[in-house]
């Protein structure tokens, strides 16, 4: 009986260790993917110089912009915890997704805190309808809510911006007088390619150049 239950054991541990070697090296090609891609898309205006992983989930990268761009630059992936069947089986119920963070000093740091949450919501008629011949369609435009009691100037540029990039998936905007002024964290499925790389790091300048507008 002993001897039976210290197969089951090492068994057991042996299967555990299979699953985390598989999926510890899928995360970190699936990591390094997402940086080469982003590698890719500075073309010359910037390159990663040092990358490390700080878990089996999550992937740092140093970011190096020529002067007068993103100063302290770092770039955060953030994948599903897979090499841990418990944790990832919690993050699925949770619908956790994978996400790329950039973080970075302006070169003229905002004079306001913004801290911008994408929400989008889909909603459909409780009955369903054969006939949709005679519906007519509305695609409505972006809605922002604010919890500040006045919209400053300032802010209108930020905004501006954030509209145009709604195809980028954002999830989280933030801008801030103090270190680091500027992260941004998108969607990692939505850079499933150098173009798409490109796009996002050509938001990330329109963005700051709107945070920089008044200063300037």
């Amino acid at each position: 009986m002993g001897r039976l239950l210290l197969i089951d054991v090492v068994a057991s541990c042996s299967l555990l260790g299979l699953w985390y070697l598989i999926f510890a090296r899928y995360n970190r090609r699936k990591g390094a993917a997402a940086l080469r891609w982003v590698q890719i898309a500075c073309r010359g205006r910037g390159k990663i110089i040092h990358s490390g992983w700080s878990s089996n989930a999550r992937l740092r990268a140093r970011v190096q912009f020529p002067a007068r761009s993103f100063e302290n630059a770092h770039l955060t992936v953030t994948l599903l915890p897979r090499a841990l069947p418990v944790q990832w089986l919690l993050s699925f119920w949770r619908k956790e997704k994978e996400t790329l963070t950039f973080e970075a000093d302006l070169d003229c740091r905002p004079g306001f805190r913004l801290d911008v949450l994408n929400h989008r919501w889909c909603g459909r008629s409780s009955r369903a309808q054969s006939d949709t011949s005679d519906w007519e369609l509305h695609r409505p435009g972006p809605v922002v809510l604010t919890t500040g009691a006045e919209w400053t100037q300032e802010l209108t540029p930020v905004v501006n911006a954030l509209m145009a990039s709604r195809d980028h998936n954002f999830v989280r905007v933030h801008f801030r007088p103090d270190s680091p002024n500027f992260s941004a964290t998108v969607d990692l499925d939505s850079l499933n390619n150098p173009d798409a790389a490109s796009g996002f790091l050509s938001i990330l300048r329109d963005l700051a150049s709107g945070a920089s507008a008044k200063q300037l």
